[in-house]
């Protein structure tokens, strides 16, 4: 694709600094920029880097001035970055219609604009809309639906009555309402509780790469509008996430918590069950939480705790050895310079026992004098 340093200033609302007829044909890393490609810099340390570099332009957002090239200036050069990169690699378009080695059930509803890759299988009573996309080896069991403009990628299992909303992205090797993990003690064996629920999935909710989220064991495990899950996150059964929520990498939800708006949980973290997380909650990498927290507050460690509080203990931890090393110089000057004879005095009046309150007789009761 080729475009103007104009016509990429007026996509993002910017403004150019310098030529706007600048031809712009790539967008690239600064380190690998070539001649008619464009960068972007949101620090003083990548501006002087793609300022040395062999890019004809650059995307910034702080008042950085240059004399070699021209500059398209917004308000962040990071969001920026999000949205030019489609205009030069726009997503390949998949074949449209249905591949001869789908499964299609007659009573299967897809739309006439929907495409269907190798190998799918569609059960009974499956809705799929317009423009959706099935890339290729995916099982829809009964009663699923999915929305219009979504696409399913390779290898995805739906089990049944999967409810899938518009513009939703299910990357590679995904498994949507498996059983949730839900056993009971009976004679010494774990009895199988059923799971009678599904999962729902809102609108523009993109899951990553293997990925397991398990449906309800009576109601829907729920995730909500706008949320963003990593790869490799497990989601237990009737966990709900408010809307644009992000959970990264091995992280992973025990049944029945809830997760409100605009929560953050960063790579491996681990929820127990049954919790309550308030809106704006931020829980960071590796935390382990077992209580619930309020809104707009940030978490970290194992068990995880207000970060404040966590830090003030890890501080303290970091001046431990230097204390266990004056604690032994100190026992070592007491052992050698107080004298020998309070060393024993000292000792022999720890191992005295209390003397006795008076002469007792045999009952336990105190003889009379």
């Amino acid at each position: 694709m080729r475009f103007t340093a104009g016509d990429i200033a007026a996509h993002l609302g910017g403004k150019v600094i310098g030529d706007r007829t600048m031809p712009l044909t790539g967008f690239q890393a600064a380190d690998r920029a070539r001649a008619g490609d464009l960068t972007f810099a949101e620090n003083r340390t990548f501006f002087e880097r793609a300022e040395q570099s062999a890019a004809s332009a650059i995307i910034v957002d702080k008042t950085f001035t240059s004399e070699r090239k021209v500059l398209i200036r917004v308000d962040s050069a990071r969001t920026a970055f999000a949205k030019v990169v489609p205009l030069f690699y726009p997503e390949p378009q998949p074949p449209q219609g249905v591949h001869p080695s789908a499964i299609i059930s007659d009573k299967a509803k897809v739309h006439p604009e929907a495409c269907i890759g190798a190998h799918v299988i569609i059960c009974d009573d499956v809705q799929i809309g317009a423009r959706s996309v099935l890339h290729g080896n995916n099982y829809v069991d009964e009663g699923c639906v999915i929305g219009e403009d979504s696409a399913i990628f390779h290898n995805v299992t739906l089990y049944p009555r999967t409810e899938i909303g518009d513009r939703v992205r299910i990357h590679a090797g995904t498994i949507v309402g498996s059983d949730g993990f839900g056993y009971v003690q009976e004679g010494g064996q774990h009895l199988k509780v059923p799971q009678i629920g599904n999962v729902v999935i809102c609108d523009d909710v993109e899951i990553g790469a293997n990925v397991t989220i398990d449906r309800g064991a009576l109601g829907p495990t729920t995730i909500g509008k706008g949320t963003k899950i990593d790869n490799l996150v497990q989601i237990a059964h009737n966990v709900t996430t408010g809307e644009n929520c992000l959970i990264v990498a091995q992280a992973g939800v025990a049944g029945s918590t809830k997760l409100g708006k605009h929560v953050i949980l960063a790579g491996q973290v681990g929820l127990a069950g049954h919790l309550r997380i308030g809106d704006n909650v931020t829980i960071a990498a590796q935390s382990g939480v077992m209580r619930d927290i309020r809104d707009d507050e940030k978490w970290f460690g194992t068990p995880a705790q207000p970060d404040r509080s966590m830090k003030r203990q890890l501080l303290a931890l970091q001046k431990l050895p230097e204390l266990l090393r004056r604690f032994n110089r100190f026992e070592k000057f007491v052992k050698t310079r107080m004298p020998q004879e309070a060393v024993s005095r000292a000792k022999n009046t720890a191992e005295k026992p209390p003397p006795a309150t008076g002469p007792e007789d045999e009952s336990g009761t105190e003889k009379a004098d």
